[in-house]
């Protein structure tokens, strides 16, 4: 059975940091895309930042791009968000999700996901 577990989350104040993990039970984890998606109050969930199987290759939402950080332990079955810079827009659950295949941007094209964690941001 696939789980996803997040962690990591909390509150900071604008211009902190954290670093989000996200566990994953998956046989061949090395074959699987991931991606962090978020989802404000109010809002639909929107992607984030994805990164390929291998980990060579990762991708980031405009809004983040050059703040963000996306990687990936395949010994260790585990993805990482490292967010910095924070601000209170960037203030969401936080989801990672699990795909077997390329990278996706779409919500509906993976498979698994985690619970989320809650990253808030102050001014």
């Amino acid at each position: 059975q696939v789980q996803l577990v997040e962690s990591g989350g909390g509150s900071v104040q604008a211009g902190g940091s954290l670093r989000l993990s996200c566990a994953a039970s998956i046989r061949a984890f090395s074959t699987y895309a991931m991606v962090w998606f978020r989802q404000a109050p109010g809002k639909e969930r929107e992607f984030v930042a994805r990164i390929s199987s291998s980990g060579a290759r990762t991708y980031y939402t405009d809004s983040v791009e050059g703040r963000f950080t996306i990687s990936r332990d395949n010994g260790r079955n585990t993805v990482y968000l490292q967010l910095n810079s924070l601000r209170p827009e960037d203030t969401a659950v936080y989801y990672c999700a699990a795909r077997s295949g390329p990278s996706s941007t779409r919500v509906d094209e993976y498979d698994y996901w985690g619970q989320g964690t809650q990253v808030t941001v102050s001014s």
